[in-house]
């Protein structure tokens, strides 16, 4: 990482990452299903974008989709604070972002109901929601910053926590549409399907900084 927040180092550069927030501007965001960013609910403060409590902002999405990548990011959460990070978005009018976008978990396990929710701590951070929990279960508590890298190559997908590979799936084969027939996942086909999409940040009522979004496009 870059010394200074939002930036990329010469050698990040030269291995093809780019920033998807430079600190400073909402550029290259926008409202899911929408064409500009949220009017209310997110701001730009001190080198972090941040959903606020009880904002009714909505979630957002890049203005670019992203098929193969690493992503990487920070995230820090206020006190029973939630939220999350979605890949391969699809934007559907009439649907929720989550009805098809994969989701890691954002959440401060301690005091948020949601980590007691689910199965097996499948709810608790860095976990795809719902589905497959993290392991090890490492997150630090609301007011720390915890570094998120998500690697989607192909149908392998991998969510890394502080620096721990948390946990890793492949999609499209008879084990993935089994465990998604046995979700609450089981009425959207869609959810998983696409093999490009947007990533998203979650307004789910609750103050959450993120900062330090890079990605960098794999072959």
């Amino acid at each position: 990482m870059s010394n200074a927040q939002n930036t990329l180092t010469e050698q990040e550069k030269a291995d093809g990452w780019q920033l998807l927030f430079d600190g400073t501007s909402t550029d290259g965001w926008r409202s899911y299903n929408g064409d500009s960013f949220p009017e209310k609910g997110w701001e730009v403060e001190d080198g972090m974008i941040t959903v606020l409590s009880e904002s009714g902002g909505g979630d957002i999405i890049t203005d670019q989709k992203f098929g193969n990548f690493i992503l990487k990011l920070e995230w820090r959460v206020q006190e029973s604070g939630n939220s999350g990070i979605f890949y391969r978005a699809m934007e559907q009018p009439t649907q929720p972002i989550y009805w098809s976008a994969p989701e890691m978990q954002v959440l401060d396990n301690e005091n948020h109901p949601d980590a007691e929710m689910g199965e097996n701590g499948n709810r608790k951070a860095g976990s795809l929601y719902d589905l497959i929990p993290a392991k090890p279960q490492n997150a630090k508590p609301f007011g720390e910053w915890n570094s998120v890298q998500i690697v989607a190559e192909g149908a392998q997908i991998e969510h890394w926590q502080n620096g721990e590979k948390v946990l890793e799936y492949e999609l499209w084969t008879n084990e993935w549409y089994e465990m998604i027939r046995n979700s609450k996942f089981a009425s959207h086909p869609e959810f998983g399907d696409a093999r490009e999409g947007y990533i998203g940040l979650q307004d789910h009522g609750d103050r959450v900084n993120f900062r330090n979004i890079k990605i960098k496009e794999l072959e």
